[in-house]
């Protein structure tokens, strides 16, 4: 039987990897990839915030807030769904939350980011779909850069502040700054719609797209990624403007790279016609 993580193992880890109170980071975890931690997703956010200076995480609750496109509203390379009749999206956004500050972080982004929510008392930006949170000295700055339009502000900011991507336990298909590298690029950039208030629903544009081949990206950083192993979790540290300049050189060279070809149903699709738009403009 393995050893439990302890609170200093996460600590130790976290600092081995030059990680200290100047440091600004985007977290994107797994719980369970560490194998018992003693003191569970509560020990994991004690520790980053602990050693790093500012911890940006997501904050997202779409399984309570989202809703499909209205009847008739079809966006070019939107890739989405339509309900069938105004009967059937009222219905919807009925059973719809209201996005509040309070909501709880969707499950499929781990337990970590709800445990942060709840435990370190972090600043949380207001977008229904694609909040994010943030604890320590440069998280209102961060999360200021937000606007309905433009979700992926925070990392452009935390980019400005030299930040780093952390990976406890996942892969690059976590990673959501290789979605901004997208965006600039104009890839990847999908209308989706939302509860806002009581009977309000809104369109809100540029929410990323899929991330299933997003892996491909780790030869080409894996020379630049500091890298441990805390209990069972590969947690790797890679530089933001790294990841970002790397993902541009490969999508510039060929616009499907990181997407998958052979399926033209899937987001992917809508994401290279997308680039291809962008190209002929």
């Amino acid at each position: 039987m393995r050893e439990p993580v302890t609170a200093r193992d996460l600590v130790d880890g976290l600092r081995q990897l030059g990680l200290d109170r100047s440091s600004s980071v985007v977290v994107h975890s797994s719980l369970s990839s560490f194998g018992y931690v003693d003191g569970g997703a509560e020990a994991v956010c004690a520790a980053l915030t602990e050693v790093c200076g500012t911890v940006l995480m997501p904050a997202g609750s779409w399984m309570l807030t989202g809703l499909p496109a209205p009847p008739g509203l079809v966006r070019p390379d939107n890739a989405f769904w339509n309900a069938e009749n105004w009967p059937e999206f009222e219905e919807k956004v009925s059973q719809a939350t209201s996005f509040r500050a309070d909501l709880p972080i969707d499950s499929w982004l781990g337990t970590i980011p709800e445990t942060f929510r709840q435990t370190c008392a972090p600043l949380r930006t207001e977008h229904p779909l694609f909040s994010y949170q943030a604890a320590g000295p440069a998280a209102e700055r961060i999360l200021a850069a937000q606007r309905p339009d433009w979700p992926l502000g925070p990392l452009e900011a935390l980019e400005a502040l030299d930040g780093d991507v952390l990976l406890l336990g996942v892969t690059h298909t976590s990673n959501t700054t290789i979605h901004l590298a997208e965006q600039h690029l104009g890839r990847s950039r999908f209308y989706r719609y939302a509860k806002a208030a009581n009977g309000l629903w809104t369109e809100f544009p540029n929410i990323p797209g899929e991330s299933h081949h997003f892996d491909s990206l780790e030869p080409v950083l894996r020379p630049i990624t500091k890298e441990v192993r805390i209990g069972q979790a590969r947690v790797r540290r890679i530089p933001k403007q790294a990841v970002l300049s790397a993902t541009r050189d490969l999508v510039e060279a060929d616009p499907a790279a990181l997407l998958c070809t052979d399926d033209p149903t899937c987001r992917c699709a809508a994401a290279l016609q997308q680039r291809l738009a962008a190209l002929s403009n």
